[in-house]
C-alpha cells in the first residue's frame, strides 16, 4: 500500500469521493502541513496553525497509480481558488498536494501542469513535501456516512461518464 495527501477544501466531501475510487483501500480526514502538533479541529479552524483539512489516501499501486488519483484530485474541486473552496475561507481550506517521495513530486507537478491547460484562470495548488499527518477527531471520519448526508462534492460518476 502506499500514502497519498490532498487539500482540497473541506475534507469530509474529499473523503466522500476518494472513497469512491477502486483502488482505494482507506480514506482518513485529517491535518497536514502546518506548525502545531497533534492539532484539533478548533486550532486549525482559527486559521493559525497552517494546517489544511487533508485526506489520508491508502491505495494498492498495482490496481491505482499515483498519477490517476492526482488527475481525479484536480477534477474533483476548483484548484483556481485561493485558501478557499466554495463557501469554505482560510488557508486550512487550501489547494494542495502533500508528497511522500520524489516520485510522487514529480507526477505531481506533471498533473499541475496539465490541469493547468483546463482551467482559464491559474491553478494555485501547492506541491509540498509531506509534513507528519495529524488524523481529525473520529467524529469527522465518515462524516457523511455517519450523519446520513449527501456529500457536498461530486462524485466520481459526476466527472467520469
Amino acid at each position: 500500500m502506499e500514502k497519498a495527501t490532498f487539500g482540497a477544501g473541506c475534507f469530509w466531501g474529499v473523503e466522500s469521493f476518494f472513497r469512491e475510487v477502486p483502488g482505494v483501500t482507506d480514506v482518513a480526514c485529517g491535518y497536514c502541513g502546518g506548525h502545531t502538533e497533534m492539532p484539533t479541529y478548533k486550532q486549525v479552524c482559527t486559521d493559525t496553525t497552517g494546517h489544511a483539512e487533508v485526506v489520508e489516501v491508502s491505495f494498492d499501486p498495482a490496481t491505482l497509480d499515483y498519477a490517476r488519483l492526482v488527475d481525479l484530485f484536480f477534477k474533483m474541486h476548483d484548484p483556481t481558488q485561493l485558501n478557499r473552496q466554495g463557501p469554505d475561507v482560510g488557508t486550512q481550506y487550501r489547494s494542495a498536494i502533500f508528497t511522500h517521495s520524489p516520485e510522487q513530486a514529480r507526477i505531481a507537478a506533471e498533473e499541475r501542469a496539465k490541469a493547468a491547460v483546463r482551467y482559464p484562470k491559474p491553478v494555485v495548488t501547492t506541491i509540498e513535501p509531506a509534513k507528519p499527518f495529524w488524523r481529525a477527531e473520529e467524529y469527522h471520519q465518515r462524516y457523511f456516512e455517519k450523519n446520513g448526508l449527501p456529500s457536498c462534492h461530486v462524485t466520481l460518476a459526476d466527472i467520469e461518464p
